[in-house]
């Protein structure tokens, strides 16, 4: 138990008893700790304390966000010398004096986070200290240049490094990647996410030599094009996120389904040339695990039905068909009758999904989370929903035709649901909360802002039988009171977040 407990109610448990004191000085518990659930509260003298008295013992550390740390927290890292994971992201107080200090000791290190920090070239010309590191993240670090990413492969470099990530490290040139591709062959994972400077000519550079990468993730990167995946043709892809971008045309999908045959994960969301020709290309791909078209405005029924009647078909897990407004039921029937794994579908603002579709989903055992925001569905098709019973996430935001006796229905037949969304349906009063709280004891996560008829009384409801929830938005709740404090207060212990925007009967 203790070891999910954070370090303050550790420090708290040991003054229980003598008994609890000496469970709490278990070595075990301290082979991983985490400053960063206690960030605001952590200073030098309590990392100095801690790591002084069980730094032989300390394998994983994380100590992200935590900005009020100085060289003496540095130093005492460094003294940790069987440390393999250490996350310093968004440390404010970390430069490259204080990387000095660490690099000294911890020569085991395998995971190295430093993401969000200051650090320059300095830093990396340490990072040769590292002989085994294979997980880098130099994320949104502005301060290093193309000169200094020659360090990860000169002496005994980074030459191990697997995973990488650069994320919004807008200063990387051409030039950069090809010093990257030269010390570090082995790459496989690769995340460049949020770099609008990012162009083919530096996936190019890159691939000449790194022609191990499995995983590419390049979110917000608009100037890449169906050049960059003829380059990737070259490696054994088995994941592709790219979001987005209005150059990638259908070729990158014909290129994955002729280069990369035991691709996984196809990520291609708000890319505007992709049609349903795409679609027809990767249908006939064997290991298709997740598909994201999510705001691929072109995508249809002529290629989302030929996709599940497909190989992958029965094998897929998670699909999501956001926004694409020209999916209809028949899809989503054939979706129910052919994706006998699907967990997570996803059908916000599917508009021409209606109760026919989600009564055929009714059948499906496999599925646990479903989004049908947006869309014209009813009470007809929500109840059906509620047949198996598995569901744990739903989300039915702004749906205009669901009532309390849609959701009463649902609730009844389900025994597992943690999250729930019904923001912005007007018609949903007191009762469809207090049916929650009678039938789903397990929910962790409520959403009903924008919803107009909700009173205290739904709170009092929630607050008396929904012991673990943990975040709750009720604003637009125009008649909630400061009652609802009170009862939260009591009967949620476990709330962590509460959002009551525009609650204007709840006093300060």
């Amino acid at each position: 138990i203790f070891h999910y407990v954070n370090l303050v109610d550790l420090a708290r448990c040991a003054q229980v008893s003598k008994t609890w004191m000496l469970l709490t000085q278990n070595r075990s518990l301290w082979s991983e700790i985490n400053f960063s659930s206690v960030k605001h509260k952590v200073q030098d003298q309590i990392v100095v304390n801690i790591l002084q008295k069980w730094r032989p013992y300390v394998l994983r550390l994380n100590l992200q966000g935590c900005y009020s740390l100085h060289w003496p927290s540095f130093k005492s890292i460094g003294e940790c010398h069987n440390l393999q994971d250490l996350n310093l992201s968004e440390c404010q107080g970390l430069n490259d004096e204080s990387m000095r200090l660490i690099s000294e000791g911890c020569r085991a290190l395998l995971y190295l986070n430093l993401s969000y920090t200051d650090i320059t070239n300095g830093t990396l010309r340490l990072l040769s200290s590292f002989p085994n590191l294979q997980y880098l993240s130099l994320a949104h670090c502005r301060k290093f240049t193309d000169k200094g990413l020659l360090y990860l492969g000169s002496g005994k470099g980074c030459h191990k490094l697997i995973c990488l990530d650069l994320s919004g490290c807008i200063q990387i040139s051409v030039d950069g990647f090809r010093n990257i591709a030269n010390g570090c062959s082995r790459i496989q994972d690769l995340l460049i996410n949020k770099m609008p400077t990012l162009t083919d000519r530096c996936i190019q550079a890159l691939v000449e030599k790194c022609q191990q990468i499995m995983s590419v993730v390049f979110l917000d990167s608009p100037h890449l094009s169906d050049t960059t995946f003829k380059a990737l043709a070259e490696c054994k892809l088995i994941k592709v996120s790219i979001e987005g971008n209005n150059q990638i045309t259908d070729l990158s999908l014909k290129l994955m389904s002729k280069c990369c045959p035991y691709i996984r994960h196809i990520h291609v969301a708000d890319c505007q040339k992709i049609t349903d020709a795409g679609l027809k290309m990767i249908s006939s791909m064997k290991h298709i695990l997740v598909l994201n078209v999510a705001d691929c405005i072109r995508i249809s029924d002529g290629g989302v039905r030929p996709f599940a009647q497909g190989s992958s078909g029965a094998k897929l897990r998670e699909l999501n068909l956001t926004n694409c407004i020209r999916v209809t039921d028949a899809s989503v029937t054939d979706i129910a009758q052919r994706c006998h794994e699907l967990t997570y579908l996803n059908l916000r603002y599917c508009e021409n999904v209606t109760d026919a579709g989600i009564e055929a989903l009714g059948n499906m055992l496999s599925l646990i989370s479903i989004d049908i925001s947006g869309t014209s569905v009813s009470d007809t098709g929500l109840r059906a929903l509620g047949h198996h019973g598995k569901i744990k996430e739903l989300s039915i935001s702004g749906c205009k035709n669901i009532s309390d006796t849609g959701i009463q229905e649902f609730c009844k037949g389900t025994n597992y649901l943690e999250y729930c969304c019904v923001s912005y349906c007007p018609q949903l009063t007191d009762e469809a909360v207090k049916a929650m709280a009678l039938h789903c004891h397990t929910l962790t996560a409520v959403n009903i802002a924008g919803c107009p008829k909700m009173t205290d009384t739904c709170i009092r409801y929630m607050a008396a039988a929904c012991h673990y929830l943990h975040f709750l938005d009720i604003s637009g709740c125009i008649h909630l009171t400061d009652k609802v404090l009170k009862y939260l207060w009591k009967g949620c212990k476990q709330l962590q977040i509460l959002k009551m925007l525009y609650c204007r009967n709840i006093t300060k």
